[in-house]
């Protein structure tokens, strides 16, 4: 069966987009239904997992105790897995690929309490990819009740709550790990044991912040810093970094030298032949390149600053995705023939588009401040262990003076760099996308704003110049 309904699916999409799009009530084949909207959220996990498990292999946080959460993950985790399997007969693959994935989300969400981890953005997002394609199939099932097969709408019904159970566990956050670094603070911060909607929308701040609201914040009201943010551990790996890039441009080139032994002068004779030699080593300097602390920074903190710059694409791209949704909405709101459902369907989207913009734009900045806070502690304290055992020689080069201004100006440049630094690429890219949707829309005369933007450039280059004189002190 379906593999009839997939060359049904390919040989004739113009009769199922009619039935999906142009109707006053949509909706999907039976066959898409059976398939692709199955193998989305089975492939998400697939192609997830093998990298979400390298990450929780290099990650070990603790142990987490067999709690009452988890035994119900398990437990929901278990029972989807069996009912899956109550379409085998019937619809072989689908129901096969699916039971396997359910089977996997189990296994991982006991790696998960073995690793430490108390709420996984990966496993919320599988089961809420997974319940927005079974709620498709579900109203499907509810709109055109004819032909029903009692034993197939009961096991999906059931498939459905479990699935609807497993989203809201999956939200919640489990207990701390045992043994960890965080339960030995006084006052822990609360980020590291919130769950991942309490992560992407900033609200384990709220107590803080209610606090603040009341009376002025004291220092025991502030939080301990996260073991991932405390210079006893940046500290350490800017300066291996460093280590090794010295060691690399400083290592000394051996060479073996062989010179005659000389007699004395009295008992030199002439014919007879020098037979002792004397072996000289000799380690002479080679003429490298200068250690680049750029490049240590970058080996210490640019994993994790990707990650921001992975945010900075998916926002840029989604600033355009907005007008695009309105310019749709637009066109419905003068099409008098379009079903009324587009119009709602193009506002919740639009809704969705711009909630979604927002969180990703936040944790893009959240990323690139903890990156330059670590960069910042990193330097600092690098620098103040160099100045603890400075040589004599190389004190008087260098004043206090100079010293305290690397620990404080030069490094909260670095950290004030972090923050924008991905607008190298991220404004051409932003300016590009533009043009590109300017011109579909107005054609030639983008090209009007455009030489408008470029005499700009020199002009702001002149003010810039001129501001930058008057904050120099005389």
């Amino acid at each position: 069966y379906e593999s009839v309904s997939l060359s049904h699916l390919s040989f004739n999409p113009p009769q199922d987009w009619n039935r999906t799009w142009h109707v006053g009530n949509p909706d999907l084949t039976q066959c898409f239904q059976n398939t692709v909207l199955v193998w989305v959220p089975c492939l998400y996990l697939w192609v997830c997992a093998p990298i979400y498990f390298l990450y929780l292999k290099s990650h070990d946080r603790g142990y987490i105790c067999m709690t009452h959460l988890n035994r119900a993950k398990t437990a929901v985790g278990f029972l989807l897995w069996i009912v899956c399997w109550a379409d085998a007969p019937v619809y072989l693959v689908s129901p096969t690929m699916l039971g396997i994935t359910m089977l996997l989300a189990t296994l991982l969400t006991q790696y998960e309490r073995l690793k430490g981890v108390q709420s996984s953005g990966v496993m919320l997002n599988f089961w809420l990819v997974a319940v927005l394609c079974a709620t498709v199939t579900f109203r499907s099932k509810i709109i055109q009740p004819s032909a029903v097969c009692v034993f197939r709408y009961t096991t999906f019904y059931i498939y459905y709550t479990l699935l609807l159970i497993s989203l809201l566990l999956a939200a919640l956050s489990d207990q701390p790990p045992l043994f960890s670094e965080a339960s030995k603070d006084a006052n822990p911060c609360p980020e590291i044991g919130a769950s991942f909607l309490s992560r992407i929308s900033f609200w384990w701040i709220t107590g803080l912040i209610v606090t603040g609201y009341k009376r002025p914040l004291e220092q025991k009201d502030l939080w301990c810093l996260n073991s991932e943010d405390r210079s006893q551990r940046v500290v350490p790996q800017l300066v291996r970094r460093w280590n090794n890039e010295c060691l690399k441009v400083k290592r000394p080139e051996e060479k073996t030298l062989y010179s005659p032994k000389k007699a004395p002068r009295g008992e030199r004779k002439e014919g007879v032949p020098v037979e002792e030699s004397e072996i000289l080593i000799m380690k002479t300097p080679q003429k490298t390149r200068e250690p680049s602390l750029f490049w240590a920074l970058c080996l210490t903190f640019g994993p994790y600053f990707l990650i921001s710059s992975l945010y900075k694409i998916i926002q840029d791209i989604l600033m355009f995705v907005g007008p695009n949704i309105l310019r749709l909405l637009i066109q419905f709101v003068n099409d008098s023939s379009a079903p009324s459902w587009q119009g709602y369907f193009y506002t919740a989207l639009l809704f969705v588009c711009t909630c979604f913009q927002t969180l990703i734009l936040q944790k893009y900045f959240h990323v690139c401040f903890v990156t330059g806070m670590r960069l910042r502690t990193a330097i600092v304290g690098a620098v103040y262990r160099k100045a603890l055992v400075i040589s004599n020689a190389a004190r008087r080069t260098s004043t206090v003076g100079e010293i305290v201004n690397l620990m404080s100006v030069d490094a909260q440049r670095f950290m004030d760099l972090i923050t924008y630094i991905n607008m190298i690429w991220s404004a051409p890219l932003q300016v590009i996308l533009a043009l590109y949707f300017l011109w579909q829309n107005l054609g030639p005369s983008v090209l009007a704003g455009v030489a408008v933007m470029v005499l700009m450039v020199p002009i702001n280059g002149v003010i810039a110049m001129k501001t930058k004189t008057y904050q120099v002190p005389h």
